[in-house]
């Protein structure tokens, strides 16, 4: 990645891997779907919310700053299903973070990496690196539980089909 500081490749690479994954896996995923829980598992709104969110926290950390009324705000609607936003938004969201993430670690300064930061209220100790690197681990664990959510979702959906075609 042109301009990203060396130490930090690795993180912009498994953003820009996440955002294609997330890309390819949302491709005709039907938008009924997107606040169901097959199995009781965390739901496809869910995890592109989250996504998106713990991109935008783990980096405001990293900065040494705390988080914003809104971003507490949009921490508590992660699991809360809302019919009116759409799959492409979701996705859009999680693209355009990823694009701010990218920005912002070319801005970063090596020197700084092992500066120390607090995380949240109980002010847990962390790193800049220690938090731009969890952000990309965090992320791809995520897109991780978002496929399998996706391919359960699908298979369900293909039984449901195949046996009301059946009757």
């Amino acid at each position: 990645m042109p301009d990203v500081p060396r130490l930090l490749q690795p993180v912009a690479h498994a953003l820009l891997q996440a955002r294609e994954e997330v890309n390819a896996l949302m491709a005709n995923f039907g938008e009924e779907f997107l606040w169901t829980r097959p199995g009781g598992v965390a739901s496809v709104g869910f995890h592109l919310r989250h996504l998106t969110g713990v991109v935008d926290r783990l980096f405001t950390y990293a900065r040494g700053e705390q988080l914003s009324p809104a971003q507490l705000s949009y921490l508590e609607s992660e699991a809360r299903p809302d019919a009116g936003v759409s799959t492409d938004a979701l996705v859009s969201g999680f693209h355009n973070q990823v694009d701010r993430a990218l920005a912002e670690l070319r801005s970063v300064d090596e020197k700084t990496l092992t500066d120390s930061r607090s995380v949240g209220r109980g002010k847990l100790p962390s790193t800049v690196l220690g938090l731009l690197v969890h952000s990309a681990e965090h992320v791809q664990r995520h897109v991780g539980q978002l496929l399998v959510t996706v391919r359960v979702q699908h298979a369900e959906d293909r039984l449901t089909n195949s046996s009301s075609s059946d009757e």
